[in-house]
């Protein structure tokens, strides 16, 4: 819950439009400031405060307990001009609470934190637990002393880090990703342990087994064999057992998902102590070991399967650990038309996130700006798409977190088609739509995709042409809106003439066309033409060509198709 907190009448009006905004996560409190205060700061996760910053400074000083404890805070000015992370930027989540403010409010965020004005991603934010000496490690990336960067188990997907950062390094001072349980260096305040998840928890149970029971099993299977419980990502059992009612506790108050297999599919998975007992009970002769393997595919058994022992009565529980093999990233991201306000936020996220990126040189250009530091960049000229695929895909593999970019929409004739014809079910695969040329240029040109509409590309260098002169016809015979990709190049100068020499067979010369060359960039220009009157050697390949419908109009120079389901005359 955000507690929203004001002190005059402008400050009220903050709090109604943040209210107005977020209607199921705030809480407005009334009465004095300072009890006001008091209140949301013991009830609420995170406030909003409409006060000056030192005020606001004062009142929560006699209540602050600790940075694990305490809620985020932002401060907002009389005018509304910043809001300003004040307390909890990370951990209480004040930094990304004053970006939404300022979104709601049209202000500015003010953020303070270290590592973000830096652009380095801070060690207690990528989502994973993380133990040792946070403060220190952080203070030595950001002062740029080298680091260790120690990765036992493999590459995970981490974002970028800076260049300090480096398995090269021999630095006392180090980030270890790791499931191991302790450190002596994290012990001495001079390490990191970052806990990726990749451990995997398979657990059999009798009929009734506590969750209590589960829990002690679990702990004392990761303790022994020095994991940490940071790292457990999923309990994982057979389908019989997932309405149990203490393994589906015990997975709860852990705080990971719970995976179910078929006993078919667990019975075929080789283990080293298969039983009697559990293939007559529920049809298959593992279930703790088969489990836990078949939640971590390619992963290797760490703890062999062992029985609870409770004070009283019977074993009822039964767990066994195995290690996920880590699994790389890859986010297929569209960057929209050019303009880098028609980039999206979720699109700026993954470009952070990435450890590695690639992507046609001249599209690497426009975001270069946004990396983080240490952010490895695989960039190409044209006509390397395929090459390009296949590197990112490659990169996954290798475990890295990588963004393969794209302009427009990465999904439409960009390269989310190519790359994931390379890509198998051993890495995970985000897809980030952007803005597309055909919705960038149909802006411009007012409402000309407002009925039922087609996108044709007419390069044939990938598709024949006689395959995509079919696509014209029955387009143009169909009444469809189409929106022509590629339309005309040096080398390909009369395919756009002949296509609308088609579309001229079912509609009337004065039918709306629109051009728009560089839709949202500097060089944009565009016109409202007619399909006898389109002057093609203005057209070029960084050019959309929308030739209307039969019901598509010009009114006052804009483009615009009806919506309705009955054709205008």
């Amino acid at each position: 819950m955000i507690g929203l907190i004001s002190a005059t009448s402008a400050g009220q009006r903050g709090c109604e439009h943040l209210a107005a905004a977020w209607p199921d996560e705030v809480r407005v409190y009334d009465g004095p400031v300072r009890e006001a205060v008091g209140r949301a700061f013991a009830e609420c996760g995170q406030l909003v405060v409409f006060l000056a910053t030192g005020a606001v400074v004062r009142l929560i000083a006699p209540l602050l307990r600790g940075k694990d404890t305490d809620p985020g805070v932002v401060t907002v000015d009389e005018t509304h001009q910043h809001a300003i992370a004040l307390l909890g930027g990370h951990g209480g989540g004040a930094n990304e609470l004053a970006q939404r403010v300022a979104d709601v409010l049209g202000c500015r965020p003010v953020v303070s934190t270290a590592t973000d004005a830096a652009g380095v991603p801070g060690l207690d934010m990528l989502g994973w637990p993380v133990e040792g000496a946070v403060a220190a490690v952080s203070r030595a990336i950001l002062d740029g002393d080298p680091v260790r960067l120690d990765t036992p188990h493999g590459v995970h997907p981490l974002p970028a880090l800076p260049p300090n950062v480096t398995a090269a390094t021999d630095s006392d001072v180090s980030l270890t990703v790791t499931d191991r349980a302790t450190s002596d260096d994290a012990a001495a305040g001079t390490t990191v342990l970052l806990r990726p998840p990749s451990l995997v928890v398979g657990v059999g149970g009798s009929r009734g087994v506590p969750a209590d029971e589960v829990l002690t099993l679990i702990g004392s299977a990761l303790a022994d064999a020095g994991l940490s419980p940071g790292s457990v990502a999923a309990l994982a059992t057979v389908d019989a057992k997932a309405d149990e009612a203490g393994i589906v506790e015990a997975a709860g108050r852990l705080g990971v998902p719970l995976l179910t297999f078929g006993a078919d599919r667990l019975a075929g998975i080789d283990v080293p102590n298969p039983s009697d007992a559990p293939l007559a009970a529920v049809g298959t002769p593992s279930v703790a070991e088969a489990a836990a393997l078949a939640a971590a595919p390619g992963g290797e058994l760490l703890v062999p399967k062992r029985k609870s022992a409770p004070a009283e009565g019977p074993a009822m529980a039964t767990a066994a650990v195995a290690r996920r093999r880590p699994r790389g990233r890859l986010a297929v991201v569209g960057l929209g038309p050019g303009a880098r306000d028609l980039l999206t936020p979720r699109a700026r996220e993954e470009l952070r996130r990435a450890s590695v990126i690639v992507g046609l040189d001249q599209y690497v250009d426009q975001i270069r700006d946004l990396l983080r530091p240490g952010t490895r960049v695989l960039e190409s000229g044209l006509g390397a798409e395929e090459e390009r695929a296949r590197t990112a895909v490659e990169q996954a593999r290798a475990g890295h977190a990588v963004a393969l970019i794209g302009s427009g929409d990465a999904g439409v004739y960009a390269m989310a088609s190519p790359a994931l014809a390379e890509a198998a079910d051993d890495i995970d695969v985000v897809g980030v739509p952007g803005v597309t040329a055909a919705l960038a240029a149909a802006a411009i040109l007012g409402a000309p995709l407002g009925h039922d509409h087609v996108s044709i590309s007419l390069s044939d260098l990938h598709t024949p042409w006689d395959v995509i002169e079919r696509r014209v016809r029955a387009a143009a015979e169909s009444d469809l809106i189409v929106t022509f990709y590629n339309p005309r190049s040096r080398g390909r100068d009369w395919q756009l003439p002949k296509a609308l020499s088609l579309l001229a067979e079912h509609r009337e010369p004065g039918t709306p066309v629109g051009v728009v060359h560089a839709a949202s960039r500097p060089d944009e220009r565009s016109e409202v033409t007619t399909i006898a009157a389109l002057d093609v050697t203005t057209v070029d390949m960084v050019t959309v060509v929308t030739v209307g419908n039969t019901a598509t109009r010009n009114v006052a120079g804009r483009m615009v198709t009806p919506r309705g389901y009955r054709w205008q005359a």
